[in-house]
């Protein structure tokens, strides 16, 4: 009798722990949910972060608020806001976006790296001109000495807001479209500063490194460097391995190959760059590695 009142007491606990638990639950969801107020950017998720950043960025390159954006940015709480757009830049990039999508955050890195916004450069695009389109209609009375030839011009409909007479010849002036691209601060172009053989056994052979830095040796993103060989030509950005350096970039070059390396932005042209030749303590001999660092005056 006694292990039947056991069991009754452990059934009639566990149905009230089940029911406490129920009421709690439904009380939490619906009679009182938890409200955030005044909540910051900071809570975010990481991913909820990654899009508040593209947001930013759109806005920048639409407004050239550098002060604004980094107030912005600084909602996020994170401790390298420079590094965290380059580091989602790079990231877009590995998952197979395009770098017109990833070019925001690296220009707006940039323009932050630097202090200042870049100038937007006008890239001109075409405007359509209003044309007119003749026909004539000949009508041809004849009579015995008389010849009556009526001529009649249809303009072609002119395509506006609000429909005004037009004349046979308009001319208009192309007006230029604001394009904003990395343009590197004071003291452009980049020149060559150092130019250093790389012989670390374990490191990837062939690496060609880029640093590129300003006038105050502060690293810059978002520089475009072209490298250009006889088969072929690459493009690349600094700023997309931030663990390496906001101004670091590398390309992996081939035995017996020579390589021409030009910085878009303006600057020095370096030619006849080959994979120097090392020795490992065996006296085997492995394709090397240059660092080229490239700093404006």
């Amino acid at each position: 009798m006694s292990r039947f009142n056991f069991r009754s007491q452990f059934f009639q606990l566990f149905f009230a722990l089940l029911a406490g638990l129920g009421l709690g639950l439904v009380y939490s969801w619906f009679l009182s949910p938890v409200t955030y107020v005044d909540a910051t950017p900071a809570i975010l998720r990481s991913d909820f972060k990654d899009q508040y950043r593209i947001v930013i960025a759109a806005s920048y390159a639409s407004t050239q608020n550098l002060d604004r954006a980094r107030v912005r940015l600084q909602l996020l709480g994170d401790v390298d806001p420079v590094g965290e757009l380059s580091a989602q830049a790079q990231r877009m990039l590995a998952a197979g976006e395009t770098f017109e999508k990833a070019r925001p955050l690296a220009q707006l890195a940039t323009d932050l790296n630097q202090g200042f916004a870049s100038l937007p450069s006008p890239t001109p695009f075409t405007v359509l001109t209003p044309q007119v389109v003749s026909t004539i209609s000949v009508t041809e009375t004849q009579t015995e000495e008389t010849v009556i030839i009526e001529e009649t011009v249809t303009p072609f409909p002119t395509i506006l807001f609000e429909q005004t007479p037009i004349t046979p010849v308009v001319i208009e002036t192309a007006t230029p479209r604001a394009t904003f691209t990395p343009v590197p601060g004071p003291g452009a172009p980049f020149a060559l500063v150092g130019r250093d053989t790389v012989c670390a056994p374990g490191t990837q052979a062939g690496l060609l490194q880029f640093m590129l830095m300003d006038s105050r040796r502060k690293q810059v993103a978002g520089i475009e460097i072209i490298v250009t060989w006889s088969r072929g030509e690459d493009r690349f950005f600094t700023g997309f391995k931030p663990e390496l350096g906001n101004g670091y970039a590398d390309f992996i070059m081939e035995r017996d190959t020579v390589y021409s390396v030009r910085i878009a932005a303006g600057g020095a042209f370096v030619s006849d760059i080959v994979a120097p030749a090392c020795t490992d303590p065996n006296g085997m001999s492995y394709p090397g590695g240059l660092l080229l660092t490239f700093q404006q005056p």
